[in-house]
């Protein structure tokens, strides 16, 4: 089962939620899966792009875990759709080194979603599953091309940031444009990065992890979790480009999507551990949806929780294989 992919030129401007437009933009895609099958979309967090799953090389697909032949969103049985995001580092129009690009909206990756859908000649999908950023964009598809949607499976998302994320986002965005104005972004992002994953993850995973004893390098002393976060932070910095980190990272806390207009059947699913989408916030965005079911589960790798927990997720990503019922999501 082959994969088509392909890098489309939008033929006219894209007008910007926020102000400006693109002239023209380009959407890196890809989509593989059985022939013919209903199509899902996945979308992840703003470092996720358009290679969901790679039968062939697992570990370049993102959602390796979750995505591929026999896998919870079964290859075999379905077709999935990736995309790289406007404004990011992929092979959609994004930011250059040194250049400056407009504000991009959750309802602009939407429009160029729809669009992409349009050029591919798929009518409606039969689900978007997004999780993080990817849940935003979901939203935000979902408020404005309902008839282009069956379902929508969003995972740790909101209908709007929570401003204590916001906080952390913006300590990170004013990091990274400071190393910028010093000519070194790359290491603006290794430390912006590195304070992100404390935001990712529990402090139970931490104080599981990482509750040794430092030892002493170059005169100083160098605890464990510090030597992770900035492994992390370092690798980071290596495949994304700052400019595309603090364009998606805005993006993120620009997010307002108006829930009494999301009509379509949702599924929630909520991570109690989960520092940068409270379970309150979920909660309160299942009790605005019309049509809602909220699940709840517990993981250690909190916000991260959509990449680590194919398992405790796999039922969920099951019942995408088949058309929603009304039963199911009174």
């Amino acid at each position: 089962m082959p994969a088509r992919q392909g890098v489309w030129q939008l033929p006219q401007r894209l007008s910007l939620h926020h102000g400006g437009s693109l002239e023209r933009p380009r959407i890196g895609w890809r989509l593989a899966g059985a022939p013919a099958a209903p199509v899902i979309v996945a979308l992840g967090g703003i470092s996720a792009h358009r290679r969901v799953f790679d039968d062939a090389q697992p570990r370049e697909g993102w959602w390796h875990e979750v995505a591929g032949a026999g896998r919870a969103l079964d290859s075999t049985r379905l077709r999935i759709l990736g995309i790289d995001y406007l404004g990011g580092s992929g092979e959609s129009s994004g930011p250059v080194s040194g250049g400056v690009f407009p504000s991009v909206s959750t309802y602009d990756q939407a429009q160029a979603l729809c669009a992409l859908l349009d050029h591919l000649r798929i009518e409606r999908v039969r689900a978007i599953v997004g999780a993080s950023y990817g849940g935003m964009v979901g939203l935000a598809f979902a408020e404005r091309y309902p008839e282009r949607l069956e379902q929508l499976l969003v995972i740790s998302a909101a209908d709007r940031a929570h401003p204590m994320a916001t906080a952390w986002r913006s300590v990170q965005r004013h990091m990274v444009r400071f190393a910028l104005s010093a000519g070194r972004g790359a290491e603006g992002m290794e430390v912006a990065r590195a304070l992100a994953m404390t935001t990712y993850r529990s402090p139970e995973e931490f104080a599981a992890r990482f509750g040794h004893v430092p030892r002493q390098m170059d005169g100083r002393f160098v605890f464990p979790v510090e030597e992770y976060l900035f492994a992390r932070g370092r690798a980071y910095a290596a495949r994304y480009l700052a400019e595309s980190f603090l364009c998606l990272s805005e993006s993120i806390d620009l997010h307002a999507v108006d829930a009494a207009r999301i009509a379509t059947p949702t599924a929630l699913v909520a991570v109690r551990e989960d520092q940068l989408v409270p379970l309150a916030d979920m909660r309160a965005l299942a009790a605005r949806l019309p049509r809602a079911r909220l699940h709840e589960l517990r993981s250690l790798h909190g916000h991260d929780a959509f990449l680590k927990e194919a398992g405790a997720l796999q039922p969920l990503f099951e019942s995408l294989h088949e058309p929603p019922s009304m039963s199911q999501h009174p």
